[in-house]
């Protein structure tokens, strides 16, 4: 009786092994796969062109413009470029901040009640004062257009004094956290550490 319970016991014992053997590969496997994407910063050879070119018109640098896509939408890599905040695009500009805050709609965060038309109408960001730039010569400056979103990054990072060299007051004028800063800023570190 004794000998047929041990032969049981032994019997699922050895079919036990194989699924916690896959558990265990399983477990280990994943957690090196999310290792990997948390430290990885390499960043996407085809936005490095666009963010040196952004960098020549607005002597913003480079690799601070990678950062801030980084921290931003992880290389535009966020499901719908919208923040529940309302910021758009692969850079995520908030609405008023991209038309320009003289908008007659723009107040408070600025979302703003902005016409979809006029979001992207170079003309009504030049009335309105904001930072929206069509780089790409197509007639619209739109932030769900990687260079649009680029260049207008680097021209809002300029008029904030990151030309200048005030890295840190531009990058919480772009967005009004010491953890963004810090985030920005660790991946700026990165990137000029790591010359791509």
């Amino acid at each position: 009786m004794a000998r047929r319970r041990l032969k049981k016991s032994v019997k699922r014992a050895l079919f036990l092994i194989p699924l916690f053997g896959f558990a265990l590969y399983m477990f280990i496997i994943q957690d090196q796969s999310q290792w990997k994407v948390i430290s990885n910063t390499s960043i996407p050879e085809e936005f490095i062109p666009i963010y040196k070119a952004a960098e020549k018109e607005y002597g913003v640098p480079w690799e601070l413009l990678a950062a801030h896509h980084r921290v931003e939408t992880k290389f535009s890599q966020m499901d719908t470029l919208i923040s529940p905040a309302g910021a758009e695009g692969h850079l995520q500009f908030m609405p008023c901040s991209f038309v320009g805050w003289e908008h007659p709609t723009c107040s408070g965060l600025g979302k703003g009640d902005i016409p979809e038309k006029d979001k992207t109408n170079p003309e009504v960001i030049g009335k309105y004062g904001g930072y929206g730039v069509d780089a790409n010569g197509d007639g619209v400056a739109d932030p769900f257009d990687i260079e649009d979103a680029i260049f207008s990054a680097a021209y809002y990072l300029q008029k904030h004094g990151a030309a200048e060299g005030e890295l840190e007051k531009a990058i919480f004028s772009y967005n009004h956290s010491d953890k963004y800063v810090d985030d920005v800023m660790y991946y700026l570190q990165e990137y000029k550490s790591n010359k791509q």
